[in-house]
């Protein structure tokens, strides 16, 4: 199955994929965790999504429990990034990034390599993969912030149209 066509699944429990749902969008996709030290980067995402969303720049929120710093329910979530971080970008069902059990969309992102030439695992928290219109991924490291240079030169190079 092809990056586009992996189904996954929003908290309300419908299914999307980024063919039927983001198709012609930048997506930037990150797995996310509210109790992670990395969190603040939610503010500086939301930043992005804000100043880059009508341009065809999306961010899509994975929370993962993977590194034991996700809070137990979507409801909770939710609240927290509504609150905390006042997220306008999707946040979506709570999936594995590694392992048997992870999600497909992660099996395939993470075959890309980062910019040292290392593909594999998801580190940590707040990996980002930036998936381009043609569907060609670049990844970010968690500790690259999401408004560091490189980001933003992908990003601005990538936007559609």
């Amino acid at each position: 199955m092809t990056l586009d066509g992996i189904p996954f699944r929003t908290m309300d429990g419908e299914t999307q994929t980024l063919r039927g749902d983001y198709d012609g969008k930048l997506v930037m996709i990150v797995n996310v965790a509210s109790r992670c030290g990395l969190a603040p980067q939610y503010e500086t995402l939301e930043r992005l999504q804000r100043e880059y969303g009508d341009r065809g720049f999306q961010v899509i929120g994975f929370p993962s429990n993977q590194f034991l710093q996700e809070l137990r329910s979507n409801d909770a979530i939710i609240e927290f990034c509504s609150k905390t971080y006042g997220i306008s970008f999707p946040v979506l069902d709570r999936i594995r990034v590694n392992g048997r059990q992870e999600h497909p969309l992660y099996t395939e992102l993470k075959k890309t390599p980062d910019a040292s030439g290392k593909a594999g695992r998801v580190t940590w928290n707040f990996e980002k993969f930036l998936v381009t219109p043609d569907r060609e991924v670049i990844r970010f490291r968690p500790h690259t912030e999401p408004d560091d240079p490189a980001v933003i030169s992908a990003l601005e190079a990538n936007l559609p149209g």
